[in-house]
């Protein structure tokens, strides 16, 4: 069966539809191989076996069909296997499929570069070096940042997550599950408090005052080498800063020659409604990482920047035998191709206005819903405990894993998230449809009214 919505063309059914058990008999079967062989540290959150997926439509081995409102967490901002992302990877596969850039190069890395290069903030020169993961493009903007200004300190917020290698493992703020027991860890991380509207109250200008006097009085800016944010932190739980927040911080970065590193891995590539969440808040970072959204699924990830701070490592001081793969640069340029032919930046606000709208109607029925905030197709609810949500607001994580449990039974797919495990966050395809959206808004309605 096809379906066409909008400009896209869908070769699964875009419907939710459960014909088993959740787990079904093949999942079952499937799972206890994998209980034998794959390391209990690499866990699922629903032990589904997928099968097929296309558009917001996984469809697992036993024939169930979910609706994906996570999108392998922010990946596939396309729809997963998009037709023309594909044919691209596909046809890249019976060319070249790998030589290593730093050994003997090729074009798609090249534009990939030029494409980053066009639509991230800022009109001055810039370059762009390719890598194979998000942490992986930490770990190398830090670098970068370090051997530019010949300083060692990194400054990150709370509830920021950056990665699982040991000095992104040191840069988040939540330790389980991610670096329990892991260490030690990199040294010269400092964390700093963040712009939590919910919670602290405070204005951008209070907030950011609060920032830079802690970074001031513990480590000092003048071995600073960068300060990494998210714009719109992702597994700390959609935090949206207070406006005025992070231009500040920018201004004081700037001031004192500290190198400003917005981490869009999880915000950028069209989630929010524009192709970097740096541009809602007027930031022009120095560096941009880049990696889930960027190749439909293919793992790329990627390091801009100005052009003479990435050109401060000497050469071979940057590069990796994966980095820039030939068939992940190919997806990814279909990717920004199919952005602008799908119109994909006014889709995400369709998204937002879809669900937002969904989600205040709930708030009202269900007053452990404490806020519903985020940008574009990057939108959650912090879930607390009855009766605090305009006082301690106390978080419910409980609920969030019930909900989560309810809704993975009857065909959607959600995603956890927060410090305290209290956030439910949707991150879905961009091109899903409204109907998809509202049927998986009256799943969680139904699941919240099973709690009450």
């Amino acid at each position: 069966m096809t379906d066409i919505i909008g400009s896209s063309v869908f070769t699964v059914s875009q419907e939710r539809k459960i014909v088993t058990a959740i787990p079904g008999p093949k999942s079952d079967a499937l799972h206890a191989r994998r209980l034998a062989v794959v390391p209990t540290g690499v866990s699922s959150v629903l032990p589904v076996y997928i099968a097929r997926a296309n558009g917001a439509i996984l469809v697992d081995v036993d024939g169930n069909q979910f609706i994906d409102m996570g999108a392998g967490i922010g990946v596939t901002t396309v729809g997963h296997t998009e037709a023309a992302v594909v044919e691209a990877a596909s046809a890249q596969l019976h060319d070249v499929t790998h030589t290593l850039f730093t050994i003997t190069p090729y074009e798609g890395y090249v534009r990939v570069a030029e494409l980053l290069a066009e639509h991230t903030p800022g009109d001055f020169a810039k370059k762009t070096m390719l890598a194979n993961s998000g942490a992986e493009a930490v770990e190398n903007a830090v670098k970068i940042a370090r051997k530019h200004t010949r300083r060692v300190g990194v400054a990150v917020l709370e509830h920021a997550y950056h990665g699982r290698t040991n000095l992104t493992m040191a840069m988040n703020f939540k330790a389980a599950p991610y670096s329990t027991g892991f260490g030690p860890f990199a040294g010269d991380v400092y964390r700093a408090p963040n712009s939590y509207p919910y919670h602290d109250g405070l204005s951008g200008a209070e907030a950011a005052t609060r920032t830079i006097d802690y970074l001031e009085k513990t480590v000092g800016s003048y071995d600073l080498a960068c300060l990494v944010v998210e714009p719109i932190q992702g597994e700390g739980g959609f935090v949206v800063p207070a406006e005025g927040f992070l231009p500040t911080l920018q201004a004081w970065c700037t001031e004192k020659g500290i190198v400003f590193i917005a981490d869009e891995i999880q915000s950028g590539m069209a989630r929010t409604g524009a192709y970097f969440a740096s541009e809602h808040f007027g930031l022009v970072p120095d560096m941009i990482t880049s990696a889930k959204g960027i190749a439909g699924g293919l793992p790329l990830a990627a390091v801009t920047g100005r052009a003479e701070i990435m050109d401060s490592a000497l050469p071979g001081g940057l590069g990796g035998t994966f980095g820039g793969n030939p068939v992940a640069t190919a997806a990814a340029i279909a990717v920004f191709d199919e952005i602008e032919r799908l119109g994909l930046l006014a889709e995400a606000t369709r998204v937002e206005q879809t669900l937002s709208a969904g989600l205040l109607e709930l708030q009202k029925k269900y007053d452990i819903i404490g806020e519903v905030r985020g940008v574009g197709a990057m939108i959650a609810i912090e879930l607390v405990q009855p009766g605090t949500g305009q006082t301690t607001k106390e978080p419910n994580p409980a609920a969030v894993t019930a909900l989560a449990a309810y809704a993975a039974q009857h065909g959607v797919i959600l995603l956890t998230a927060g410090t305290y495990g209290n956030v439910l966050r949707f991150l879905p395809s961009l091109t899903i449809s409204d109907a998809l959206l509202e049927d998986a808004l009256g799943v969680l309605d139904d699941g919240f009214a099973t709690l009450a």
